[in-house]
């Protein structure tokens, strides 16, 4: 008991000596709480002052939420300089800036995408390559731009989904900004048959376009040919509109295919369907390999050009050569039976 009792002092001594100290700093522990939440309380205030002088003026409503989050965090930031030196008075400014410093490096190789992605933010805010509400294409993605935070910014999509891009994606890779100029053109192929006359469905296309509400006068529409495809002559009908929202395209464009369709077979221009040419060559031994007899499909030469088979004279020589055979079969019959 003699040798316990020394060590059981010693421990109580300073669990005593913690004690008075912790409670001799309770009251600066209690004054740097109230002072840490005041400027706390400050920050909230002056983020969300910014905010609402910015929130009116979509040009300038990113860079007030980079300048309102920075004010923030600069608030927070000497309040916590102050409250530590209110509890700690030997603790020196230099001494906090020197442990930001080493804590900052190992932050920052333990915690490098999440700052790649603040730090990404920060320059899409300032930047502002686009801006909230504007509705982007990204990869696979495409809707409405909700918010831009530091970190990753969100868009809602037009099914009604929330996606979460991370900005450093947003900042390295091609978007696409649907809404960033006021006027938006849109286009679709139309086929017609190539018997029909091509200037006719072309006068006939952009009437249509032009009887549409809500198409533009200037610039104006434009019908083009960009490709004789298999079975139409393809005319690209061109036109613009404003403003370049999504659910304003589909209605519009809806409007202008259905008045395009309905004045193009009101005027007897063919909108034909995908059509295939089946050619029959005669495959005998006689003229199997012979370019010259087998016409389709293969370099007529210097000589005698035959004619192109019809298919009306192969299903007569075919209906013949059936009918031979069948006669043959018929006078065999007999011969079985006397036998």
């Amino acid at each position: 008991m003699n040798l316990i009792n020394p060590e059981v002092s010693a421990v109580w001594d300073k669990i005593q000596a913690m004690a008075n100290g912790f409670f001799a700093l309770l009251p600066n522990i209690v004054l740097a709480l109230i002072v840490f939440a005041i400027f706390f309380f400050i920050a909230r205030v002056i983020k969300r002052t910014v905010r609402n002088l910015t929130r009116d003026r979509r040009q300038a409503r990113n860079l007030g939420l980079v300048l309102g989050r920075l004010a923030q965090g600069v608030t927070i930031l000497a309040g916590l300089f102050i409250s530590l030196s209110l509890v700690i008075p030997s603790l020196k400014a230099s001494d906090l800036i020197q442990l930001l410093g080493i804590s900052g490096v190992a932050i920052g190789f333990a915690f490098r995408d999440i700052l790649q992605n603040f730090l990404a933010g920060i320059l899409i805010l300032l930047t502002e390559p686009f801006q909230i509400d504007d509705q982007i294409v990204f990869k696979d993605y495409e809707g409405t731009i909700e918010q831009i935070q530091t970190r990753a910014t969100t868009i809602r999509t037009y099914d009604g989904r929330r996606i979460v891009i991370p900005n450093s994606e947003l900042f390295t890779n091609s978007v696409t900004v649907n809404t960033a100029f006021e006027n938006r053109r849109l286009q679709y192929d139309v086929g017609i048959g190539y018997g029909d006359d091509i200037n006719e469905a072309k006068r006939l296309i952009l009437e249509a376009i032009h009887d549409t509400d809500g198409v533009l006068e200037n610039p104006a529409a434009d019908a083009l040919v960009v490709e004789l495809a298999d079975s139409t002559v393809n005319i690209r009908a061109r036109w613009w509109v404003q403003p370049p929202r999504r659910a304003d395209v589909l209605g519009l464009q809806d409007r202008v295919l259905t008045n395009i369709k309905n004045k193009l077979t009101a005027n007897g221009i063919d909108l034909p369907f995908p059509t295939q040419q089946i050619l029959f060559h005669d495959q005998t031994e006689a003229t199997d390999g012979n370019r010259t007899r087998q016409r389709e499909g293969w370099p007529a030469g210097k000589g005698e050009v035959p004619q192109s088979r019809t298919i009306s004279n192969a299903r007569s020589s075919l209906k013949s050569q059936g009918n031979g055979s069948e006669a043959g079969k018929v006078e065999q019959t007999p011969t079985a039976q006397d036998n």
